[in-house]
């Protein structure tokens, strides 16, 4: 390797395979080759066609893996070998550049490419190697070491088919992986909720081969013991303030309120049955804070810098992954995983205090990265329940069947107020979000965003939530009671393939607010135009019967005897919950949607 003018550019004469000898050229953000060219060149046309299709560069931020691959045959399709077809073959030693092209279009998939160099000096080939690898490792920290975890039936049964196909770009970027095919509902959450602090602290993040439904047990495994913070005001602790300090603005529909049964302290054991299968920790075992369950002095504990959590889509909408890298295609994901990316992404923290209206027991708690839904959002997903045979066309047939039936449902609803500036005893960073509301507005989410971007330290963050619990500002909570036919609160965008733009166009990844969407009651002809209005990408708030809100943090109450949430596609019965936002709890294997 020979020095070109500059200590940072170098160049040296390799051969490429199916292209011939080459001049290449090492500069700071890239490797680029040219062919030589030959007195003897006979190339036949079909050689020198691609010669001329053949990339003849590729950027350092484009490079996932180099791999030095010993003696073995490279082609040389600048010599004629007396064949139409191929030239000639020459055993040296090798080293391969694995890299990939990004999309032209926003959307587009990434693709693989791999280019292999050969010379007949193996200390030659080590050198390139060497020189690549420490160019291609400055920008992000890569992970070493994951835990995998794989759904095999997943959206259509593909997931263990989905891990086989990018497996081998792991394997060429030498990350170390331990995969654990999952065999039951909430598999992955036991496995991930036992883990020691030094087993867990032993790998670099969590990888979910599956859909939102696996990404959640995931989610919720990690943060059930390790995440520290209050639990948001109760629907009763809210009842029990002033009437004075809570604004009430009563659906013109119905002004029933829903009665509240049990009184304050300890309650009963946790009622059993269908919900056994839902990864949700008690208040007993966990209080709000991050009780590990072995007896050791350091924890892993979230919002952390250094731990990530990345999703390959194999699910039935994979909304997360379209809402956070902007494609669904598992190699993309991949990609985003070997190298490195890292994006912090908002977390629903959802307290279940109530099953239904009559039931007692210990609060619990899940976790939601996309989206909370009750009404029309709960019936689809429990419609759905029965008919998993079809895949992903059963959420097609149960929103069919949920929107025939067309049912609404009382409740209450309590939210924190954001809109309003406030001049007097209200936090910085109360401040902030505020004004964050206002610059956000219709601004959509993307690789690098400013907004999610301006806050960076988003971990001493959430510290200063806890220690300023959200309960205390009870003068700017809103009060709605009515029939709704759905009450949703979206964490990030949500787009998918039925709804393009998403639920909500301008969510942010890491802005630090939920978007309330109370549907209330309202002929069937103006609900389906709500809906048209979701899959056109046209505005879906633009309807007198629709309210969209950004708030902080909301709680709801029904008194209806089943009463069903959608938490991240998997279904949540309880009647009273309390939802807040945890900004940049987590962090995620991804950059953002490129536009």
């Amino acid at each position: 390797m020979e020095r070109n003018g500059s200590a940072s550019t170098s160049t040296s004469s390799l051969f490429l395979d199916r292209v011939g000898e080459v001049a290449v050229t090492l500069d700071p953000d890239g490797l680029s080759w040219k062919p030589i060219d030959r007195e003897s060149s006979g190339s036949s046309c079909l050689c020198m066609n691609y010669r001329l299709k053949t990339e003849n560069r590729i950027e350092f931020s484009n490079v996932y893996a180099v791999e030095l691959i010993d003696w073995g045959l490279i082609e040389d399709a600048n010599r004629n070998s007396g064949s139409f077809f191929s030239g000639n073959k020459f055993e040296m030693y090798r080293f391969v550049v694995h890299g990939f092209h990004r999309g032209k279009t926003h959307g587009s998939p990434w693709t693989l490419c791999e280019y292999t160099f050969g010379h007949k000096d193996m200390l030659i080939c080590q050198s390139w190697v060497e020189h690549l690898i420490a160019s291609t490792n400055n920008d992000a920290v890569r992970p070493k070491s994951l835990l995998v975890f794989v759904h095999p039936l997943c959206g259509k049964g593909n997931g263990v088919k989905t891990w086989e196909t990018v497996a081998p770009i792991f394997s060429h970027a030498k990350v170390q992986t331990e995969v654990t095919v999952t065999q039951r509902a909430g598999h992955a959450f036991d496995c991930i909720a036992s883990l020691s602090h030094r087993e867990l602290s032993s790998f670099d993040g969590i990888v979910a081969v599956g859909g939102d439904g696996l990404f959640n047990e995931v989610l919720n495994g990690l943060l059930s013991s390790r995440h520290d913070a209050p639990f948001p005001p109760s629907p009763q602790e809210l009842d029990n303030k002033s009437d004075k300090n809570c604004q009430h603005l009563n659906n013109d529909i119905s002004r029933g309120r829903a009665s509240l049964n049990g009184a304050n302290g300890m309650l009963s054991a946790p009622l059993c049955g269908s919900d056994d299968l839902e990864p949700l920790l008690s208040a007993v075992e966990s209080n709000g804070l991050g009780v590990s369950k072995c007896n050791e002095d350091v924890k892993v504990s979230f919002p952390n810098d250094w731990f990530r959590v990345g999703l390959i889509p194999a699910g039935s909408t994979d909304a997360i992954v379209i809402s956070t890298t902007g494609t669904r295609d598992p190699v993309t994901s991949a990609l985003h995983i070997i190298l490195g990316k890292k994006v912090s992404l908002d977390i629903a923290q959802v307290v279940r205090w109530k099953t239904s209206p009559s039931s007692t027991e210990v609060p619990s708690v899940r976790y939601a990265a996309s989206f909370a839904g009750y009404g029309f959002y709960g019936d689809v997903i429990k419609e759905s329940e029965g008919y998993r045979w079809m895949g992903p066309k059963r959420y097609d047939f149960a929103g069919t069947v949920a929107f025939l039936k067309h049912r609404s449902y009382e409740a209450k609803v309590t939210f924190l107020k954001t809109e309003e500036q406030e001049t007097s005893n209200i936090a910085n960073d109360i401040q902030t979000s505020q004004l964050y509301q206002k610059n956000s507005k219709n601004v959509v989410c993307r690789a690098n965003c400013s907004i999610c971007n301006d806050f960076k330290d988003a971990a001493q963050h959430s510290a200063d939530v806890a220690v300023s619990p959200i309960h205390s500002q009870d003068s700017r909570w809103l009060e709605y009671k009515g029939r709704f036919l759905s009450v949703g609160a979206a964490i990030i965008s949500c787009r998918n393939e039925r709804a393009p733009k998403g639920l909500v166009a301008e969510a942010h990844l890491a802005d630090g607010f939920l978007h309330l969407i109370l549907i209330k009651d309202c002929p069937h002809p103006l609900y389906l135009w709500h809906l048209i209005n979701l899959k056109r990408g046209s505005n879906p708030f633009d309807f007198t019967f629709v309210e969209h809100h950004k708030t902080t943090a909301f709680t709801f109450v029904s008194s209806h005897n089943e009463s069903v949430w959608n938490v991240d596609g998997e279904i949540l019965q309880a009647c009273q919950v309390s939802v807040q936002v945890c900004r940049g709890l987590i962090n995620l294997f991804a950059s953002g949607p490129e536009v």
